[in-house]
């Protein structure tokens, strides 16, 4: 029972982890653990997705709890959902970028918070591995009720909000939503946009004809990238399957680099809400903090995770929180991560000062160049880490703790973080507007790594 839960959320193979009973079952727990009244349940395109939400409501209805259904959608809308209801709960049936013989399940709690080991998910793992029965409808006053389906009008319209009132410039946008969630809310917002869409792979296909949507992966990037240029297109936008998570082109078909879209959306926020805070995950930060500053906001790094940024987002009231990751958080959405909000902001962003994308990012790379989140396979994990540490612990840099080994030194800073689920150290490196010194740190402590 232990191998589908994860940290945040429950992933496992179809059908031997994961499936109908198991699903049920889930329910069942969360009605004990947490005592919900109402639950939002939500799913994704994937071909076993509508049996697992099905199962997910079944366990739920007789268990007494009412169902707030929202049918295929993406992770956001559960949590958009979920707030503006007042439910107790959101569940999402979905897999997102794993490979397709997996599903899973994410979780939110009342006002979408974070659900966590301590706040849900150990809880609801130690009630399923009891193996005693559980209540159903039999043990409760009245069974649960099927509610109306999810009013997507709504989730439209906030998401419209966030460009309301803004003069936005006619792009020429491709979008590529991998056969996942987000191309039918790209057909809900088209109307009301002044964007000339072109749209690739657009349509939710549960047989993933195309593969897994996962634009972190190079050879996933290409279709896209090819697109803008065959197009002549401003831009392009791709999402993984859920789409929680947004990726942006340049109009030269370069795929940009997550951590330069956190300053820019930043930035954005920032002349919106001034005097902010802002949150960055602490791989790579000089660029965001640069920007957050000098615009008059207050930059605080939080652990890389999405639990994390939702629970600090609320104690610090952070107006927004980006991971390089592609994660994009906003105080104005229940303050978790939207696929959907963080484009608007970039095409306002360059709507308002009519610059292009690629202008925009190249001056900032410039700036602040960084290598990319490098991933090494190691035996040790800890032992590499320690080697790190002792190399350049005779410089006397600035030690950072929050998430893996971080070192700052004048003019190049870098972050090493394990992996919580393989054994890979992954490797983030940034100078100060000094490309060779980059490569020249990224290779040393490549060499270092490998021992």
């Amino acid at each position: 029972m232990s191998a589908p839960f994860k940290a945040y959320d429950v992933r496992g193979q179809i059908p031997g982890e994961i499936n109908a009973p198991f699903a049920y079952r889930f329910a069942q727990a969360v009605k004990e653990t947490l005592s919900p009244a109402a639950v939002v349940v939500g799913h994704d395109m994937r071909l076993d997705s509508p049996a697992l939400a099905g199962a997910l409501a079944q366990g739920l209805l007789d268990s007494g709890v009412d169902v707030l259904p929202v049918g295929q959608c993406g992770t956001e809308e559960v949590y958009f959902h979920t707030a503006r209801s007042g439910a107790d709960a959101g569940l999402m049936v979905t897999a997102s970028h794993n490979p397709p013989d997996y599903n899973g399940i994410k979780m939110v709690l009342k006002g979408a918070s974070a659900a966590t080991p301590d706040n849900a998910f150990n809880p609801i793992e130690d009630v399923m591995r009891s193996g005693r029965d559980l209540a159903t409808a039999a043990s409760y006053a009245e069974r649960g009720s099927l509610q109306p389906v999810c009013d997507r009008s709504a989730y439209i319209e906030r998401l419209l909000e966030e460009v309301a009132g803004q003069q936005l410039k006619p792009l020429k946008i491709v979008c590529h939503a991998g056969n996942g969630c987000a191309g039918p809310i790209i057909d809900l917002l088209e109307k009301h946009l002044p964007f000339t869409f072109i749209k690739i792979d657009h349509e939710p296909d549960p047989r993933l004809p195309n593969g897994v949507p996962n634009p972190l992966l190079k050879e996933k990037r290409q279709k896209a990238s090819q697109a803008v240029i065959d197009h002549g297109a401003d831009l392009a936008i791709a999402w993984d399957g859920d789409f929680d998570r947004c990726f942006l082109y340049d109009h030269k078909g370069r795929f940009v680099e997550g951590y330069y879209l956190v300053g820019m959306i930043a930035k954005r926020m920032l002349e919106k809400h001034p005097g902010s805070t802002i949150l960055y995950d602490p791989r790579l930060t000089w660029n965001t903090i640069d920007i957050v500053e000098s615009m008059g906001g207050v930059a605080k790094p939080c652990r890389t995770g999405h639990a994390y940024f939702k629970q600090m987002m609320r104690e610090e009231n952070a107006v927004y929180g980006g991971e390089m990751s592609a994660h994009h958080y906003f105080r104005d959405f229940a303050y978790c991560d939207s696929g959907m909000l963080a484009w608007l902001d970039v095409v306002s962003e360059l709507s308002a000062t009519g610059a292009q994308l690629a202008d925009v990012l190249e001056e900032r790379i410039a700036a602040y160049p960084c290598s990319g989140e490098i991933n090494f396979t190691v035996n040790d994990a800890k032992a590499a880490q320690e080697r790190v540490a002792e190399h350049y612990q005779r410089a006397n840099p600035q030690m950072e703790t929050i998430d893996g080994l971080g070192m700052v030194f004048d003019d190049w800073r870098f972050n090493l973080r394990a992996s919580n689920t393989e054994p890979l150290l992954r490797l983030n490196v940034e100078t100060r507007a000094d490309q060779e010194l980059l490569d020249e740190k990224v290779k040393e402590l490549s060499d270092l790594i490998q021992g």
